[in-house]
């Protein structure tokens, strides 16, 4: 199993094996921040227990966007600590409610195909809970003896993405992504990620000047790593124009993406 690392004075970064996912903890005198909650009954139930060897205070919730993988576990943490709020943007719930279930079967059927039918099977058993609390722009969270802001930096991975500012640590779920050997892999990009606006929501990641910013998927990474990032998302977004006016074509733009062809092509599609 992996373990907590600490980020800040009672701020710390979880990253597990499955999908290279990482959650976030913001540890206050009166309750706790749980950032997002993996993706699946076992998986939300572990994660719990996780929270609980670190702090007994009571959690909050929140939920960076509606992807499976950061948002199913939701039910089983609710229900570990009783009912807790779950925060998120108000599209998150909207887009919960539309494409959860699709999700779910998209997901099942990936395990059954890699032959991982307990997983599939853990999936199919887990509730789906909707936020409980939502917002538009910004929120703020009274841990106690510090305060964590939520913010919409706008339109990027999906159409609701949320970051969590706890002082100089910056959780920015999959605005940001650490993969292997680059910033960003083919999961990145889907039909809801809004590839021309996402710079800009870096932009506003990169103006809260943050020493440390914990990915939705890798290690922990610096403000020059998301610099770079931002860059080379213009540059997909300028590629993917050009195809799209009919002066380049896709095998060109994909020799001339700062990416693995594989992400380019996601991201260009």
């Amino acid at each position: 199993m992996p373990d907590w690392s600490e980020q800040a004075p009672g701020v710390y970064a979880r990253r597990y094996t499955e999908l290279d996912l990482t959650v976030g903890l913001v540890v206050g005198t009166e309750r706790c921040l749980i950032i997002d909650t993996r993706g699946s009954r076992e998986q939300g139930d572990e994660l719990a227990a996780a929270v609980r060897a670190v702090t007994s205070v009571p959690p909050v919730i929140v939920l960076t966007h509606a992807h499976f993988d950061h948002a199913f576990g939701a039910a089983s943490l609710s229900a570990a600590f009783g009912d807790c709020p779950i925060w998120a943007h108000a599209g998150c719930r909207d887009a919960l409610e539309e494409h959860a279930e699709s999700d779910r079967r998209e997901w099942m059927e990936r395990y059954r195909a890699e032959k991982r039918h307990a997983a599939a099977a853990d999936l199919a058993a887990t509730p789906i809970a909707a936020p409980t609390r939502t917002f538009d722009r910004a929120a703020l969270l009274d841990l106690g003896d510090r305060t964590v802001e939520l913010v919409h930096p706008g339109p990027a991975h999906t159409g609701h993405d949320v970051i969590a500012l706890a002082g100089d640590v910056v959780f920015a779920g999959d605005l940001v992504e650490h993969a292997p050997g680059g910033s960003f892999s083919e999961e990145s990009f889907g039909p809801d990620t809004h590839l021309a606006a996402w710079p800009a929501a870096l932009d506003r990641v990169l103006a809260h000047r943050p020493r440390v910013v914990v990915p939705g998927h890798g290690d922990p990474v610096d403000a020059a790593f998301v610099a770079r990032a931002r860059e080379d998302l213009h540059t997909l977004a300028d590629l993917r124009a050009g195809v799209r006016a009919g002066t380049l074509t896709l095998a060109a733009a994909v020799d001339a993406a700062p990416l693995p062809p594989e992400v380019c092509r996601a991201a260009l599609s």
